[in-house]
């Protein structure tokens, strides 16, 4: 800067500036760098390299071009009484005037110092000071964005248009609105009446987010004023789990408040046991009622995928083909069943794992706790229905019926009707079938309780919402045959030594799922003591019983 002179393009009010402050004038922009022809004295000149404009035409720009261009445009959205002006000085006028149209107007920002940086070849960094103002209340904005100049199809250095010039969160199909029209802030609370919080228990925070959406108004709270990134067509949220994307609040609402079945400890110990494992999730239901009592994540990404994963549950889907084998006549705990190391159904070998098998006179009960694969494959045949554990998983367990209503977004599982190979894969939980921990936790709570209770997040009660039923009830001798094989895995199974630490009424049933191009298995566990039932998943984590076993065990300890 030069005797003291500001460096930015200032806009105030949209209007007139108190003061009499020239808009765009020059002496209020010399922060663009990058050189000068002479074209344009008021241009601080510097030896910046030179580069060639990377669309429309291959004559490279100067740095006056880029500087003068990029000063034309900044001054007209500054100024802001026209978009017409600022989309004008874009490659694409058309698209770029609704922008800044909302930038005015939708975002009632009132006021704007655009303060160019240090030019770097024809790409122009700039910081935003601005004011949104909204029914009397203003606060101020800032925030950085970019501009690169380009030269147009007749020749002409243009702006290239991109919405993230107007702000680095805009889409194509994304606006900015300053408005009451969010939903009001909720607070949600524990089964004990205290409030959750996403800094104490960081899985929440897509979920609490989702409370918020779903039943701010319902809540009775009240709106606050917020600056938002919001889809243009229908004004639906953006941010994450349909959140509309704050970037700056004007005034605070007053928080409804809504009822959850989150239980702190359980909540509290699927928290520690998530975190120490790079991709991990778990789900505690109770099965009694189907409450669920805790979720928890730890992924990179910050996926719900507790909640909303859709994977290949691996061995825990026996549960269910155990069920449909029952119901058929076709096994029981104490039934032999012949356990090789492979066996092959409509040309599509499977094997256990490290080709184990279990020595003639082993019982379906001993094939369930050392979870032996060829042993349910074999029996397939025999069912003389290859989409029976389609039909099985639907009208017992209430799972791939789309019907869930948990509170928040969930996904309710998926078992499709396959023959052949594909439906061989189902009986031992690979090929099509798709799970999530709370799906397989509802299925270890459905054998537990006899009885589908779809799992809820938040009570009924509070908005009295149709949750899903099973069609029929499990057959009570079936339910208890499988309660009593998982006792059996949890004792002296592949799920012992996880279990060990675990008193009371227990029973679980390990899993790995082999999926293409994974090296390691999915390690996968579901389990219950008493009147709480749990499943893991940990992506790469291998045998069910190394990674997931432990951790559903430190869940099912806290209940």
């Amino acid at each position: 800067m030069r005797g003291g002179a500001k460096m930015g393009i200032v806009g105030g009010a949209f209007a007139v500036v108190a003061g009499g402050v020239a808009w765009g004038g020059l002496n209020l922009y010399n922060g663009l760098t990058g050189g000068s022809d002479g074209s344009d004295p008021g241009l601080v000149s510097q030896a910046a390299p030179r580069s060639a404009a990377p669309v429309h035409d291959d004559k490279p720009l100067t740095a006056a071009e880029v500087n003068s261009t990029a000063k034309k445009f900044l001054t007209a959205w500054a100024k802001g009484t026209s978009p017409q002006d600022a989309a004008g000085l874009t490659d694409a006028a058309t698209e770029a005037e609704p922008y800044f149209a909302d930038f005015r107007d939708s975002a009632h920002v009132t006021k704007a110092v655009i303060t160019p940086d240090t030019v770097s070849g024809t790409t122009v960094p700039f910081s935003v000071h601005a004011t949104v103002s909204y029914h009397g209340t203003s606060k101020p904005w800032v925030y950085r964005s970019q501009l690169t100049v380009v030269r147009g199809a007749a020749g002409q250095p243009l702006v290239q248009w991109s919405p993230a010039v107007v702000h680095p969160d805009l889409t194509d199909t994304t606006t900015l609105v300053t408005d009451a029209g969010a939903p009001p802030p909720v607070e949600a609370v524990d089964r004990t009446g205290r409030a959750l919080d996403a800094k104490e228990y960081p899985s929440l925070g897509p979920v609490l987010t989702a409370l918020r959406e779903r039943y701010g108004k319902q809540a009775g709270g009240s709106p606050g004023v917020t600056l938002r990134v919001e889809d243009r067509d229908d004004g639906s949220g953006t941010g994450q789990d349909g959140a509309a994307r704050v970037l700056l609040t004007l005034s605070k609402g007053r928080p409804g408040k809504v009822p959850t079945t989150i239980d702190p400890r359980v909540q509290a110990a699927a928290e520690s046991a998530v975190r120490k494992y790079t991709n991990a999730s778990v789900v505690a239901v109770r099965p009694s009622t189907g409450d669920i009592l805790a979720v928890a994540n730890h992924r990179a990404d910050g996926f719900n995928a507790a909640l909303q994963g859709a994977q290949a549950p691996g061995s825990t889907m026996k549960i269910v083909t155990s069920a449909l084998l029952m119901e058929k006549g076709l096994a029981s705990p104490d039934q032999p069943m012949e356990c090789p190391p492979t066996a092959t159904y409509y040309g599509r070998t499977f094997h256990n794992e490290d080709s184990f098998s279990l020595k003639q006179g082993s019982t379906m009960r001993d094939a369930f706790a050392q979870s032996c694969n060829t042993a349910f494959i074999k029996l397939i045949d025999d069912t003389k229905d290859d989409a029976g554990l389609s039909k099985e998983a639907g009208e017992v367990f209430d799972l791939g019926n789309n019907n869930w209503k948990t509170g928040v977004v969930s996904f309710d599982g998926k078992v499709p009707a396959e023959t052949g190979g594909e439906a061989a894969a189902e009986y031992i939980g690979q090929g099509t079938v798709q799970m999530n921990a709370l799906d397989m936790a509802s299925v270890t709570a459905t054998v537990r309780a006899g009885v589908f209770h779809q799992p809820v997040l938040v009570p009924q009660s509070f908005d009295h919402r149709q949750v899903a039923t099973a069609r029929r009830q499990l057959p009570a001798s079936v339910a208890q045959s499988i309660v009593g094989m998982m006792r059996t895995t949890a004792v002296s199974g592949t799920a012992a030594n996880a279990m060990a630490g675990l008193g009371g009424d227990k029973g679980a049933k390990t899993g790995s799922a082999e999926v293409d191009g994974q090296a390691v298995s999915n390690s996968w566990f579901t389990a219950f003591q008493n009147d709480c039932a749990a499943t893991a998943v940990v992506d790469a984590g291998g045998h069910g019983a190394d990674a997931a076993g432990p951790l559903v065990a430190s869940v099912l300890a806290a209940d």
